[in-house]
This record gives structure tokens, sequence and C-alpha cells, in this order.
């Protein structure tokens, strides 16, 4: 096989049909999100506690599916590649068990434990499929724009997409359900969210070379991923402003009631200003991160979105209201832009040290922390409002609690924020690093046969991508010898680059044998793929 899977369209429209599938992850999990629990609880009545406990249930699924999901994906050897299977043929099995969820029968609406039955099967099926196919989705992003220019812009159209597809799976669902039925509406947007991420495939390609790498075990893979000081940094970075996303989410509408005194139709103009102002920004992110690297502009983005908040311990009318949140917009976009961009750069710095594309644990293990956001918010939320005296059976509630709900909508995420800056600190893939890391990846990686001899024997015979000396190998004859010694290794027919660094995962060390020859990155040549 040479070249990519895929026949991906290039420039700005292989990237916008790339992006398509951001639009379908934004429709279809904020339609989720938003509505589900309205239609089983409020219409088909399921009693409370056994909504909740199906939602903890849930809970649990939704905050493990992801590392497993990459983890999987990470170790498939397909010839059509690691991540695209996984998107063709998950896809449609997604959108079914999305029509399900709103499509339940009448005799399990008769019975609330049969209500309860299907809601559990239908939401852990929806999910962990969703998991499947849109982590591998993103996790084609890394490979695809390895520059960071690449990935500002790709990025910022991507997030763009992302807004659009929220907006429609919260402001527009009830407009579909009103006009087709809750099942209708599932069919709609089951419909339009399949199609964007089948179009999206069109934007997509696959190196089949990383197929080829011999995959670390679960174990394994979550110890390198958690003893990363990059990928620990930039998670907790990201635990903290996804945190404050949430809590400043769940608190707006309880501040817009309670503290300025507006209606329900009225929130809804309250957010309306952040997505408008965050909608443009994006490509005014994208530019900033190009220039300035991932690291500045995310602590910029930080700051901006930290000050954004503070105007909320004075805000008392609708016109102020909507003004600050189209400040926040500003830092906002920004946060969105670049979460994806830093987990790109701790990628392709892990390809470095290890000699292996982990997109797919890494998106999944980033998924898997930022749950406890969700966590995180609901203890702090009801801490807070229980404190200043938030009753909801009371009409009518007493004075301390709006300076419960100002704390919740200022000091407590500007605390976040401060952390979350504090942590960026510690990032250490600054421009420097990055630019290292970019030239060591683009130098270090030949294509190539390997033969391993002791004391004249031939030991191994490999043929694949070396990356630093790492093995990212598939094995033609014969196996890995994992011995501790020093080896002496030779290239055959002078076809191989090798390095003074470890061939195999062990720490024995290789040394380049006299006129061995770099087969630069790209297809590999002819006589190069036969062992």
């Amino acid at each position: 096989m040479s070249g990519f899977i895929g026949s991906r369209t290039k420039g700005l429209s292989g990237a916008l049909l790339y992006s398509l599938g951001s639009l379908a992850a934004g429709m279809l999990y904020q339609a989720f999100g938003s509505w589900a629990q309205l239609y089983y609880v409020d219409v088909l009545k399921m009693p409370l506690t056994l909504y909740g406990t199906a939602m903890t249930a849930f809970g649990v699924w939704n905050a493990i599916n992801d590392p497993l999901a990459g983890q999987w994906s990470d170790m498939t050897s397909t010839r059509w590649g690691r991540r695209i299977p996984f998107i063709l043929f998950g896809s449609l099995p997604m959108c079914l068990a999305f029509i399900m969820i709103w499509a339940v029968p009448a005799a399990v609406q008769a019975s609330p434990v049969r209500l309860f039955a299907y809601y559990l099967v239908t939401v852990f099926l929806f999910d962990g499929l969703y998991s499947m196919v849109i982590l591998n989705w993103t996790a084609l992003y890394p490979e695809m724009y390895p520059e960071l220019s690449q990935r500002s812009s790709v990025s910022a159209i991507k997030q763009a997409l992302g807004i659009v597809g929220m907006v429609i799976g919260m402001v527009l669902a009830p407009q579909f359900r009103a006009a087709l039925g809750w099942t209708g509406m599932g069919i709609a947007f089951a419909i339009a969210g399949g199609g964007a991420i089948y179009a999206s495939l069109a934007g997509s390609k696959e190196d089949p070379r990383f197929s080829q790498a011999q995959g670390l075990g679960i174990v394994q893979a979550l110890r390198s991923t958690f003893i990363n000081k990059s990928f620990v940094t930039f998670v907790g970075v990201n635990l903290l402003v996804q945190f404050t996303f949430v809590l400043v989410q769940a608190v707006l509408p309880f501040y817009c009631k309670y503290v300025i005194g507006l209606s329900d139709a009225q929130n809804t103009l309250v957010l309306a200003p952040m997505f408008v102002v965050a909608l443009p920004m994006v490509w005014v992110w994208s530019a900033i991160t190009t220039r300035t690297g991932p690291k500045r502009a995310v602590a910029a983005s930080i700051f901006l979105f930290a000050l954004g908040l503070a105007p909320f311990l004075f805000v008392r009318t609708l016109a102020q209201a909507m003004a600050t949140t189209a400040f926040i917009g500003l830092g906002l976009s920004g946060l969105l832009v670049l979460v994806d961009v830093l987990i790109a750069d701790v990628v392709d710095e892990d390809e470095l040290n290890t000699g292996r594309r982990r997109e797919g644990m890494y998106f999944g293990a980033n998924a898997f922390i930022i749950r406890l956001g969700v966590s995180m918010q609901a203890i702090v939320f009801s801490t807070v409002m229980g404190a200043y005296g938030y009753d909801p059976s009371l009409a009518a509630q007493p004075a301390t609690v709006a300076r419960g709900l100002t704390i919740l909508m200022t000091m407590v995420p500007i605390v976040s924020m401060v952390a979350a800056l504090a942590v960026v600190s510690a990032y250490p893939i600054d421009v420097v690093r990055r630019r290292s890391v970019a030239e060591g990846i683009e130098a270090g990686e030949a294509w190539g046969v390997l033969f391993l001899l002791i004391d004249g024997e031939v030991v191994f015979c490999m043929a694949g991508v070396v990356s630093q000396g790492h093995a990212r190998w598939t094995a033609r004859n014969g196996t890995i010898f994992s011995g501790a010694a020093q080896r002496e290794v030779r290239a055959n027919d002078a076809q191989a680059q090798l390095y003074n660094r470890d061939v195999v995962a062990g720490r024995h060390a290789c040394r380049p044998t006299r006129g061995a020859h770099s087969l630069r990155r790209g297809s590999p040549s002819k006589e190069s793929r036969i062992a």
C-alpha cells in the first residue's frame, strides 16, 4: 500500500469537509444533553429516582469508554488504517442508536421499569458508539495537520462549525420537535449528523505506516500517558477550564432569574452574544496562535475569560448581562481553538519519545479526566447554594441566594482560571520545545529494513518506519530480540537509517553501521517493503 488511506480533498475545501465532523458532534450530543432529560422525566414520566440511577451508571460508562475506545483504536492494525474504519462502520449504528433514544415503543412507555431499562441500554449504546466514532475522527487531526499554522486554522474551522452544531442542538431542536414530534426530531438530526460525519471522510486521510506500529498494552499505555509531564499539565489546565465552562453554564440561568430577575425566555438573549462573538473570533485566535505559539495564546485566552467574568459582580440588567457575555466570548473562542492544538503537540512529543502515534489514548484519557469537571461543578454548586440558603421548595428564595450566585459566577470561576494560568506556566512545550519536537520527528523518520546480527547470525529481520530509533516496525520474518546487552545492528544493502537510540521497546543500544543510508519521510521504496 502506498500513499494515504482515503482520497482527501486538499486545501480549504478539505479542511471544511473534515471539520463537518464537529458540526455533527455538536448537534447530536447537544440535542441529547439538552433535551433527553426533559423527554424522559417530564414527557414520559420516568420516576426521578430511576432517572438518577440511570444517569449515575451512565456517568461511569461515559468516563471509561473514551480511554477504552482510544486504546482499541491505537492497537488496531488494518490495511484501511486505525481510525477510518471506526468512523466508516460506526457512524450508521451511532445514528440509529440516537434515533432509538427518541423512538420509545408504547409498551416500554407503559412501565417505569421497562422505560428505565430501555433508557439505560440506548444511552449506553449511543454514547459508546459516539465515543468510538468522534474520538477516532478527532484523532485524525494531529496526523493530517502537522504544522502549527494548519492546526490553528483547521481548529478554528472545527470550533466554528461545532458552535453552529451546538446552537442547532440547543436552540433549533424545539422547532423540529414541534413540527415533527420527538421521534421525527431524532430521525432528522440523525440524518443530518450522519451525513455530516460521512462527508467528513472526504476530507480525511490516514497514513498506513502508523497502522503497522506495535501498540502498547493498556497498562503500559496508561502509565506512559499519565507520567508524561506535558500531558499532565495540559489535562490539568483543561480540567480547570472545563470545570469553569460547566459551572458558568449551570449557574447562569439561576443568576439571571434570582439576581437580575429575567424570565426563562430572556436567558437565551443572555447567551446569544457569547456565541455571536466567539464565532468570528476563532479565526483571530488562529492567527494569534500561529504568531505567538499555543502556550502564550492559551494563557492570554484564559486571562481574558477570567477578566470577562468580573463584571458579574455588578450586573443587574439584561443589557449589562448581554454585554458581559459578549466580552466572555473573546476568551472562550481562544480556549475552544487551543485545546486541540495543545493536545496535538503532546501527541507529537510522545511520538518523538516512544516512536508511536498514540492520539487515541491521549484524546481518550483527556476526555476521561475532564469528565471530573462535571462532578466538581455539582459539588461546588450544591455546597455554595446550600450554604447561602437556596431551597427549591420555597416560593421565594432568601436574599442571601443572590450573594451565593454572585460568588459562583465570579470568585469561584476566576480562582479556577488563575489556577489554570499557574499550571500553564509549567506546561513544557513552549515555542522552542515545539520547534525541536517538529524537527526531531522530521529528521528521525525513515523507512528501511533492519537485520539484528549476534555473532554473525540474524536474530530478527524487520521492515517498516523507525522514528528516532524507536521501534515502529512490522515484522516480516522472525521475532523481536529484547535482550538488554548492546547489540550491533547492520543495514542490509544500506537501506536503513539507524540511530544511537532504542530499536525496540527495551533499553539495548544500537550503533549505526558505517554507510547506512537514510530513506526520508514518505512512502517506502519498493525494495524496503520487502524483508
